[in-house]
Formats: structure tokens, C-alpha cells, sequence
């Protein structure tokens, strides 16, 4: 395994080991002592969760505030999707900026978004599964959003806006300025 720390610091681009033969591949897609060491940290994640979208649907930008704060680490297990982290640590040089990278059942990358983070994805292909791994329970009090079209952090979703789905909830969360962090 591969971690590549991105602009943002503690937001890492892991890339497995991928087997490739005649048969198939084999790839380890999460060894906790492996990560942990990758990355530098002590992530213990406790609950893994999936969706599955179709072209053009946006899920974004969404996080946890406060000790209900969730680190993830997201992968694609079928199609492509542009995955962002916006950094949202109010005390971070970066705070405000994001990071955006495709992530497919390809090309098998995953991307870690730490604590302090708002996250989100649209999928590129025709239909999209996603995983990820949280290290701390969902909690609805809890939940903060910033609209995936905030001209402040200035996303390039890699989709005609015409051609963009998204929730009744994401389409009225407020921008950067306005958020609940």
C-alpha cells in the first residue's frame, strides 16, 4: 500500500497493492496496522457504509461536528466518481481549499479524509457503488453540510449542470461562510 499525502494536511490518496493474472486480482483493501503505519495515525473505524448512485448524482459536501467528527476512508467498488475533501478546520493554512480525484473500481485508489473535513462525491459513470469506513458513529444532531456549488471553494464537478442530481436536504445546505462547523 501507497499513502500519498494530498495538499491538504492528514488527506491521503491510498493505493493498494493490486495481484493482477489470468484469473483475476487480489488486493488487501484495508489491513488496519498497515494503514495506520501508511498514514501515521491510530484510526479505528467502526461502522462501513454504502450507496449506490446513478450518472450526475451528487452527494455533498457532508460531515460530523464536534466529538460525533468522523475521519473516513471511501472507495468506488463499481464505476467512477470524482471524490472530494474540503478542509473546513477553521485554525488550517487550507482551510476552505479542496482536493478532488477520480476514484473507480479501475483504478482502485482510495482516498482518506480525516476528522475536520467535509466530503462529498458525484458519480461520472452510468451507475456508481461506494464504500467507506468511518471511525466514529453517525449522529444526526451532529451532521453539518456546505452546498456542493459554494463559488468560494469553487468545485469543478466534472458535470453540466443540467445534467446534476441532488437531495431536497443537499440542495438547501448553506455555503462555507453560513455552515455550522
Amino acid at each position: 500500500m501507497i499513502a500519498i499525502e494530498t495538499k491538504l494536511k492528514g488527506c491521503f490518496i491510498i493505493e493498494p497493492t493490486v495481484f493482477e493474472d489470468e484469473r483475476g486480482y487480489f488486493m488487501e483493501s484495508f489491513n488496519k496496522e498497515r494503514f495506520n503505519s501508511s498514514i501515521d495515525a491510530d484510526i479505528n473505524f467502526v461502522q462501513d457504509n454504502q450507496s449506490f448512485s446513478s450518472k450526475g448524482v451528487i452527494r455533498a459536501l457532508h460531515y460530523q461536528t464536534g466529538e460525533h467528527a468522523q475521519s473516513k476512508l471511501v472507495r468506488v467498488l463499481s464505476g467512477t466518481v470524482l471524490d472530494v475533501a474540503v478542509d473546513i478546520r477553521k485554525d488550517s493554512p487550507t482551510f476552505g481549499e479542496h482536493v478532488a480525484i477520480e476514484l473507480s473500481a479501475e483504478n482502485k485508489k482510495q482516498l482518506f479524509i480525516p476528522r475536520g473535513f467535509a466530503h462529498g462525491f458525484v458519480a461520472l459513470s452510468k451507475i456508481a457503488e461506494f464504500f467507506y469506513k468511518c471511525d466514529n458513529y453517525y449522529n444526526k444532531a451532529s451532521e453539518g453540510g456546505i452546498i456542493y456549488n459554494d463559488p468560494t471553494i469553487n468545485i469543478d464537478w466534472k458535470t453540466a449542470a443540467n445534467d446534476v442530481l441532488v437531495s431536497e436536504k443537499d440542495v438547501i445546505l448553506p455555503t462555507l461562510d453560513k455552515a455550522r462547523l
